[in-house]
């Protein structure tokens, strides 16, 4: 059997390995100010526009509401920053019109100013919208989404800037309305 050599690479070697995003096969975006500078044909596909479509333009547009939108913002900055890279779930708006749930995460390129240079990969979750039939308000989605995460309410309650007590009332509300009797069952009810 022939031998393989294996060796390090050459930093020549890996400056000719970076990636376009437009190889990169899922939706993945370049944003600065959250306006989208960049963003391959599977990020458009996602949201159903084509890709110049949305060069140039506001994450805005791809929310239910821009209240979505600012709140997301806010959350964001707040976990942004250093380089880090950050997660969430959330509610999204296709050019259609049409709401589904996305996995999104991110990590600015410029640890100082979060927001200036940032890359992010979505992806559509299968999660209901309906939930079984049941009207959710924006801050019962946004706390249903977190609790996906597996955070506590602790967690939450310090990421939404609302007290413990209150993610907890918003929990057993939402734990009574579909008989659920712990927080898997829960997530699962409203998956």
């Amino acid at each position: 059997m022939p031998s393989i050599e294996i060796r390090p690479f050459r930093d020549k070697e890996v400056q000719s390995l970076r990636f376009l995003l437009s190889d990169i096969p899922v939706p993945m975006v370049c944003a600065a100010y959250r306006i989208i500078r960049d963003c391959n044909a599977a990020f458009a596909g996602l949201f159903g526009y084509e890709r110049e479509d949305l060069i140039d333009q506001s994450f805005a547009r791809l929310y239910p509401e821009i209240s979505d939108f600012a709140r997301t913002g806010r959350m964001w900055q707040e976990h942004l920053h250093g380089g880090q890279s950050y997660y969430d779930e959330r509610v999204m708006t296709d050019q259609a019109g049409a709401r589904f749930w996305c996995q999104v995460s991110g990590r600015t390129l410029q640890p100082n100013d979060p927001f200036a240079l940032a890359l992010y990969c979505f992806q559509k979750m299968n999660r209901s919208l309906d939930a079984g039939q049941l009207p959710l308000t924006a801050r019962q989605r946004q706390i249903m989404a977190l609790v996906a995460q597996g955070k506590t309410n602790a967690e939450i309650g310090l990421e939404l800037r609302l007290s413990k007590r209150t993610i907890e009332s918003h929990r057993a509300r939402l734990m009574s309305r579909v008989g659920a009797s712990n927080s898997a069952e829960l997530v699962s009810w409203f998956s």
